[in-house]
């Protein structure tokens, strides 16, 4: 298995963000998770939402919905684990 941190960012409370990320392999087996930053005590929720599409013939672009569903601004780490290589 690999893993790896594909972006960071920071989200307000409410908010809604949509990154894109392509030309990843068909075969592979990726799973996606958002890790919010917070400080302990901080009321940041985190929401998560995968769409994926296909770019080419054999690859894959994974389309990344995050909203804040807390009552404070987080920072986050956008993951990934690929499960097969």
């Amino acid at each position: 298995m690999m893993t790896g941190v594909q972006f960071e960012g920071t989200i307000r409370p409410g908010e809604t963000q949509r990154w894109y990320t392509s030309s990843w392999p068909d075969a592979w087996h990726v799973v996606w998770n958002v890790v919010p930053a917070a400080p302990p005590g901080a009321e940041a929720r985190i929401d998560l939402k995968i769409e994926i599409g296909r770019a080419a013939d054999n690859t894959l672009t994974y389309w990344i919905s995050i909203k804040n569903v807390g009552t404070a601004q987080a920072d986050f780490a956008a993951r990934y684990a690929i499960l097969n290589r």
